[in-house]
């Protein structure tokens, strides 16, 4: 445990230690509550006009207790993954889709045999909720420096999973990670 939340070592070549649960979560299958990029706090509506920072030019946010809600929340050590740790988790881990607690979503196993459950909890956009069920959209730390309107986050459904980029107003989980 780290300041009351529980982890898993995965046996990455990080070191890095992943939480069992998202925040806002109390058990691993549960969606948790969902956040626009940047923003430690939830809402209603999802949009550019109440994001905070789209449109701003913003480096890493890991750690940042201003930007980065696992840090906040939780705080100690806990904070957003970076691109390169989803990157990692994906490289260096066995997944497979299964069904915990009547939740879809995907059993991700180090390289040491111990794993994480990462529920399929969908996306917000305006006031609705989509895909629930049937993929999930993670944040990173890490925007695109490129484009002031994005940023990088761990995107996963039944047949694929890869780290992608998308717009920073849309409300997504966050699974925080700990050295």
């Amino acid at each position: 445990m780290i300041n009351g939340h529980e982890y898993v070592d995965l046996g990455l070549p990080s070191g890095l230690k992943w939480a069992t649960c998202n925040v806002g979560a109390s058990l691993p299958e549960e969606c948790g509550d969902y956040y626009a990029w940047a923003e430690v706090e939830t809402k209603s509506t999802y949009s550019g006009e109440n994001c905070v920072t789209y449109g701003k030019n913003m480096s890493d946010i890991s750690g940042n207790t201003t930007y980065d809600v696992a840090r906040k929340k939780w705080g100690s050590s806990w904070r957003l993954p970076t691109r390169a740790e989803f990157q990692e988790l994906l490289d260096k881990c066995k997944w497979e889709w299964t069904t915990q607690g009547g939740k879809e979503g995907y059993k991700v196993i180090g390289p040491n045999g111990n794993s994480i459950f990462l529920p399929a909890a969908g996306y917000c956009d305006g006031s609705s909720l989509y895909g629930a069920g049937e993929s999930g959209y993670y944040w990173s730390s890490t925007p695109i420096e490129s484009y002031v309107y994005d940023a990088y986050g761990l995107y996963f459904g039944i047949s694929y999973r890869n780290v992608y980029w998308s717009i920073c107003d849309d409300g997504r989980s966050v699974r925080p990670v700990s050295e």
